[in-house]
């Protein structure tokens, strides 16, 4: 069916948008341009307005930089620090004060005190039923940080009361409603909010019909303006909580880091500690297994050995079998699994030193073993400390004194035990005794750290009439077995 309108008017519209449109863009253009060259004009005003607010750094000087354009620190005093923008200082001074006991007093007598200069405004006399209305919905506001919903019903009940007896809304009065709404909404249920916003707008519905008091301010703009109220602190406290809620995960996740590196350190000690089993058994153990089988086997491959050199091969087979359990209890250590129990065997004691004089004169030495004093049993602590300084200190002998003869004494003392080891010194000047001390570094702090982390006291040195002496005392403690 055509059209019973001519072309032309089919084609008037479109041109009449299309002109309308660039006469817009035209005024708007215009306006831009005012705006721009008003902003041009005031820019320096506006940037020392920034700069005195925010703080303003200083360029660095062009002429503190090398030839080659690298910046270099130009010597002389040192800069003086960099003070805080003033607007920083009063957020953070404002801050302190929100967080401070006296806040909240503060902050609601000002609004008592700007609510009673308000009503003059009004032609009423601050002595009257608006001024006592007026206090009775600001001054409860004090204590609001302490009893919340006690104050806020008292305010929402003295205003209320203000409006239904016709008195005028001052503005103070109304700032405090709508605050206490604020805050309700930040610290009640959901579910609690949405029934005091129901209550709130029928209420201020009954005030416009049963009485004058806003007949100044239009329906809606009150209506707004309590669900404003009400929408701010529901949407403060959904942020509150959201805050809250991302502190307790990154508070997790930095726990779960925690123990992660926890994990992997724990992991890297347990690599460690089998590569350090893995290169003593290839270095040790192997060259230790050597030699005890070579020793066991010499008697049999030589005819001619006499019976002191076989008794001195069997020793040190023992010797070597006995180093060779000592590492398998080490290397059973290192490679045990957390959580488990390694394969020990029973750490020795005093009772075993015998045995020990008797290795060190199978190697070759002289000793002679002299108890003194009630021999009793002692705590397997302070007898495996003895039993280890008289081993390291007769392993020195024979390294540093060979042939010397050596003397060791225990004494059992009423609240320690003392032990000392001599020796008369080398028949051959291998090393001088003045230099032992030097020579046998390692074991001394060894024999000291065992004695001094008892408790005890430990010496060593050159004795005036020759040799070397190490003497140390051992607090019992509980005289008896661990």
């Amino acid at each position: 069916m055509a059209s019973d309108k001519p072309d032309f008017l089919h084609e008037a519209g479109p041109a009449a948008w299309r002109l309308a449109a660039q006469v817009v863009t035209a005024v708007g253009q215009v306006l831009l341009w005012i705006l721009t060259g008003i902003g041009r004009l005031l820019k320096p005003l506006t940037g020392r307005l920034v700069a005195s607010l925010y703080g303003r750094s200083a360029p660095p000087d062009p002429s503190h930089r090398t030839p080659g354009g690298t910046m270099y620190a130009r010597p002389g005093p040192p800069a003086p620090a960099p003070r805080t923008p003033p607007l920083l200082r009063w957020l953070h001074a404002w801050r302190r004060f929100g967080r401070s006991w006296w806040y909240g007093p503060v902050t609601g007598a000002v609004l008592a005190l700007g609510a009673l200069f308000e009503i003059p405004l009004h032609h009423r006399q601050a002595v009257s039923l608006l001024g006592g209305f007026a206090l009775a919905s600001t001054v409860p506001l004090m204590f609001r940080r302490e009893s919340l919903r006690p104050a806020a019903a008292i305010t929402l009940g003295a205003l209320a009361a203000s409006l239904l007896s016709g008195q005028p809304l001052l503005a103070t009065t109304a700032f405090a409603g709508l605050y206490t709404l604020y805050l309700l909404a930040q610290q009640l249920p959901r579910q609690s909010t949405g029934v005091l916003g129901v209550g709130s707008v029928v209420a201020v519905g009954v005030v416009y019909l049963a009485s004058g008091s806003l007949d100044g301010i239009p329906w809606p703009a009150s209506f707004v303006a309590v669900v404003a109220a009400l929408g701010l602190g529901d949407a403060r406290r959904t942020v509150e909580t959201a805050e809250a809620s991302m502190d307790e995960e990154r508070e997790r996740n930095s726990e779960t880091l925690t123990r992660l590196n926890a994990v992997q350190h724990e992991q890297a000690v347990l690599r460690e500690r089998a590569r350090i089993a893995r290169e003593l058994h290839d270095v040790v153990a192997h060259s230790v297994s050597m030699i005890a089988v070579q020793a066991e086997t010499a008697p049999y491959t030589m005819r001619t050995l006499s019976p002191e050199a076989k008794k001195g091969f069997g020793e040190i087979a023992g010797a070597a079998r006995e180093a060779l359990e000592e590492m398998r209890r080490l290397l059973s250590v290192l490679r045990a699994e957390p959580g488990t129990e390694p394969e020990v065997t029973p750490q020795p004691r005093l009772d075993r030193l015998n045995e020990l004089i008797e290795s060190h004169r199978g190697a070759g030495g002289e000793a002679q073993l002299s108890v003194g004093g009630a021999v009793r049993p002692l705590s397997t602590t302070i007898e495996l400390s003895a039993y280890r300084i008289v081993q390291e200190a007769l392993t020195n002998a024979r390294r540093h004194a060979p042939g010397s003869r050596v003397r060791v004494e225990l004494n059992y003392l009423g609240d320690r035990l003392a032990v000392r080891v001599t020796d008369d010194g080398s028949p051959m000047p291998v090393t001088r005794v003045e230099d032992r001390t030097k020579a046998m570094g390692h074991g001394l702090v060894g024999m000291r750290e065992r004695a001094t982390m008892l408790g005890g006291r430990f010496a060593a040195g050159p004795r005036t009439e020759g040799g070397f002496a190490v003497q140390a005392e051992l607090p019992v403690g509980q005289n008896r077995r661990s």
